[in-house]
Formats: structure tokens, sequence, C-alpha cells
């Protein structure tokens, strides 16, 4: 059990993606089995970004956390991407030397350094916009053996007792816990911010660790990447062509 019973401070834990911007023109090499990054504008993952690291600051400023670290799993070339979260107003960052696309490699990495700089809360975006997977946040609170919770949509301290929001379909489920934890962050979390001058400038000296990772098993391996097929040839049928309709799904209807 990994459990902390006693919190001098407050220290959170933001993990980030560098992922593609959205306008980005995708590509592949290597026979479809690696993705083109030439070109490409990098950002932080939005979900990460506005969600979940612009909530951690936003605790810190109230006085209800006393850090707030940025974590990505990435090479040399993401540094641009975690500056800028430094820009908004993080303390420092780590970045772990590797490079991987198994959402479990990188969240060992990310748990095996919370466990060992005793993060309390960590923060996640609700998935990340290349991926799509939202699995890292989950797989982190299994390691450390957290509670977990996925998408809030609001979330509050006061001590170590956490008060979170998840929308449902039928409203708003309310849910309180224990820190240590992990949350997965989602709309209505927090706003956007934009760096300003003054955080842009102080980004450049604050800390910026890079680490090793550390061993462990890499348990997926990419076969090949694809092209959304995008959008095919809508047919419209009026209420008096019943069997028509019935005929084309019988005859042209593809199975996803």
């Amino acid at each position: 059990m990994l459990y902390l019973h006693s919190f001098e401070i407050m220290k959170i834990l933001v993990p980030i993606s560098n992922v593609p911007d959205t306008t980005s023109k995708i590509s592949f090499t290597d026979n479809d089995t690696r993705f083109n990054g030439q070109g490409i504008t990098w950002i932080v993952n939005p979900y990460d970004e506005w969600y979940a690291l612009v909530r951690a600051l936003e605790l810190k400023e109230s006085g209800k956390a006393d850090k707030v670290t940025i974590i990505h799993v990435g090479l040399s070339d993401s540094e641009p991407t975690i500056r800028k979260g430094l820009a908004l107003g993080a303390d420092d960052a780590v970045r772990i030397n590797a490079e991987s696309s198994d959402s479990l490699y990188v969240a060992y990495q990310i748990a095996d350094y919370a466990k060992n700089n005793s993060y309390e809360l960590i923060l996640t975006g609700k998935e990340s916009i290349q991926y799509n997977g939202s699995a890292v946040g989950s797989m982190i609170a299994a390691l450390l053996d957290y509670p977990f919770l996925s998408q809030a949509s609001f979330l509050d301290l006061n001590g170590t007792t956490l008060t979170l929001h998840v929308e449902t379909e039928g409203g708003i489920k309310v849910v309180e816990g224990q820190a240590p934890a992990v949350v997965s962050c989602a709309k209505g979390m927090a706003e956007q911010r934009i760096p300003n001058m003054r955080g842009i400038m102080a980004a450049r000296t604050k800390p910026l660790q890079t680490l090793d990772p550390k061993p462990f098993r890499q348990n997926v391996k990419v076969r090949n990447f694809g092209l959304n097929p995008g959008r095919s040839e809508c047919k419209l049928f009026t209420e008096d062509q019943l069997d028509k309709l019935v005929e084309a799904l019988h005859k042209e209807a593809k199975v996803i």
C-alpha cells in the first residue's frame, strides 16, 4: 500500500502530453508505422492544459496547495511544450527521457516519480487528443493504489478532503474523498489561460529536470497508422421509400 497518512504540504503533479495542433496536416512514415512530425506545430494537450493544469494552479493561488509540478514522458524536442506549462504558472517540471505510445509504460514512469516524491494529488486531462485513450490516469492510480475519479468537472480541496463533481445523464454526481488521489479532468473544471509576458520570461529559469526512464516492459507495438476515411456519401429516403431503405440496409450498409 502506498497511501500517505500525514501531509505537511499539498503537492500536485500534472502529467502533460505533447500533441500535434489540431490544424496540422497528418501523415505517416516507415510504412505507416511512425507519425511524421516534420512541419508539425506541437502544443500542450488541451485537456491537460486547460482543465488539469489550470485547476491545479487555481488551487495553489487560493492557498489550498503549495506546489504544482508538471511531468512529461518524451524526448528533448518536447521541451518547448513543457516551458509553456511553466509559463502558465507551474513551479517546476520533470521530463522522463523516453518515447512511447504504450500507455502503461508512460503511466509507470509517472507513477514511479510520484511515489518517490510524495505527490498527494495527481490531475490529468481526461484524454489526449491524438490517441483519445483515456487510459493513463487510471493506470497511474492503479500503480500507486490511489483512488481514481474519471472526467470530473469540478474539484475543490479542504485540507486533504476532495469534493468532486461528475456530470451524468441525469444531472451531477457529487463525490467526496481523501487525498492521495488521481483525478482526470473534463470540461468545466477550469477556463483556458494565456501566458503573460512575465510568466513567459519566468519560465526560462524555472527548474526542468530530465530523468532517465525506469526499466519497464513495453507491451504495445504500433502495427500501423491510418487516416480517418472521412464521411461517405449520405443517402436520404422519404417516408414512402421504406422498402428501398430496408433494401439499402441489407445490401449497402457496413458494420463498423
